[in-house]
């Protein structure tokens, strides 16, 4: 028995069963009689040689005037690798891409060319990645792991990825599955970021998991995919808050319905707060405030050094929505703020109780400056829906339910239950 080197071939004899025969009109019975079996291992060969590349095809040979009748290779997830026999039956190529330091089964079903058929099995591994593209998904489900609904879903590869074809197989590994489902879109801000939302705001209550998974897999020239990692979160109540720079209130709503009207300051001209959605990033029960921070002079008159408490973060930049009590003669008449959104101590407060990171915070009416839609926090929800979907590789919206994604979501998973 001749095999190439690194090749194990088991020769594995098939026998056929007899089949019955039709007999013609007023003559005897005619008998096919089943192939011969025999041991084919001689005449069948792999591309492999020790490890495989599996940046490169995989093939299959027949010689000595033998025929391929059916070529199968399997993973070690029991994933069967596409491929493609040749019309004259003498080679089959994979035409799905192999995974990186993995071991494949091989079964082989030919002929000799002289009535005998059999089988021979072989297997083969792939040589490990050098280079392996890894993601740190967001948000980290920190404390409750609630958030409101406005938060995206955020991805930060290892490095960068540019070419289209190597973008597009990134976001076929990334998988999100929800409950209730929704229709949402990657968006690629630049070459290692992504981010995911929804075509509107996330549903209140909702189960969300998405997880990144290319282990092996060829993603660009010597770059595979690393290890696979998850993250679960879910959102509570649709909080939507809208601060209306031209009348000085802010309005909060839950669920649709407004809970709650707060006279507010927003800035002054030269400061003024910017316009467009916001989502909330985090909150302080107090913080420093210095205006150097945002380019002001240390001992000019607008030159400041404050400790603000109950301070909720919009922006990375310094944005507020805080307690102001400074400034509760000009709450609900005029702007006189840096930027930040002022309030009273104890509307501040009540403000800070029923807030979360995600929850939404729209400012209209200013004379700042649109949001940013990245880099200054989450001004994804400012891009139009058309836009964000041209940002994404694959070109298409996906929807987060259905078999697929649920199964995909885990179903040993206490967020997804």
């Amino acid at each position: 028995m001749k095999t190439r080197p690194g090749v194990a071939l088991t020769a594995a004899l098939l026998v056929l069963a007899p089949l019955a025969g039709c007999s013609s009109s007023g003559g005897s019975a005619a008998v096919v009689r089943p192939a011969a079996p025999v041991d084919v291992s001689g005449l069948v060969h792999t591309s492999a040689n020790g490890a495989v590349d599996p940046a490169k095809p995989f093939t299959v040979t027949a010689d000595q005037g033998g025929r391929l009748t059916d070529v199968t290779v399997t993973g070690a997830d029991g994933r069967v690798v596409p491929g493609r026999l040749a019309a004259d039956l003498k080679s089959w190529q994979s035409t799905g891409r192999l995974k990186a330091d993995t071991r494949y089964a091989v079964r082989v079903a030919a002929d000799d060319g002289k009535g005998g058929r059999g089988e021979t099995s072989s297997e083969f591994g792939t040589v490990a990645a050098t280079r392996l593209l890894t993601a740190e998904l967001g948000p980290d489900s920190a404390g409750t792991g609630v958030y409101g609904v406005g938060q995206p879903l955020t991805v930060e590869l290892s490095e960068a990825v540019k070419d289209p074809a190597a973008r597009q197989e990134v976001e076929r590994g990334l998988t999100v599955a929800s409950e209730p489902a929704v229709t949402g879109a990657w968006y690629w801000v630049d070459g290692k970021n992504l981010h995911f939302r929804p075509k509107d705001y996330w549903p209140a209550n909702a189960k969300i998991r998405f997880a990144f998974d290319l282990k092996g897999v060829p993603i660009a020239d010597g770059l595979y995919g690393g290890e696979p990692v998850s993250r679960s979160l879910s959102t509570g109540d649709r909080v939507e808050v809208v601060v209306d720079a031209g009348s000085h209130y802010l309005t909060y709503r839950r669920n649709g319905e407004e809970v709650r009207s707060i006279p507010v300051t927003t800035g002054k001209p030269g400061f003024s707060t910017r316009n467009g959605i916001k989502v909330v990033l985090g909150q302080e029960a107090q913080v420093r405030m210095n205006g150097e921070s945002i380019g002001i002079r240390e001992g000019s008159s607008e030159a400041y050094d404050l400790q603000v408490k109950w301070a909720t973060r919009v922006t990375w930049s310094g944005e507020y929505v805080h307690a102001a009590p400074w400034s509760v003669g000009s709450q609900g008449v005029e702007n006189v703020s840096h930027g930040c959104t002022g309030m009273s101590t104890d509307n501040a407060k009540w403000f800070f109780d029923q807030t979360r990171i995600g929850d939404l915070v729209q400012v209209v009416n200013s004379k700042g400056a649109p949001m940013e839609p990245f880099g200054n926090g989450f001004g994804d929800w400012n891009v139009p829906w058309a836009d964000w979907v041209a940002h994404s590789a694959l070109g298409a919206p996906v929807s987060t339910g259905g078999p697929t994604r649920l199964a995909a979501a885990h179903a040993d998973d206490p967020v997804m239950r």
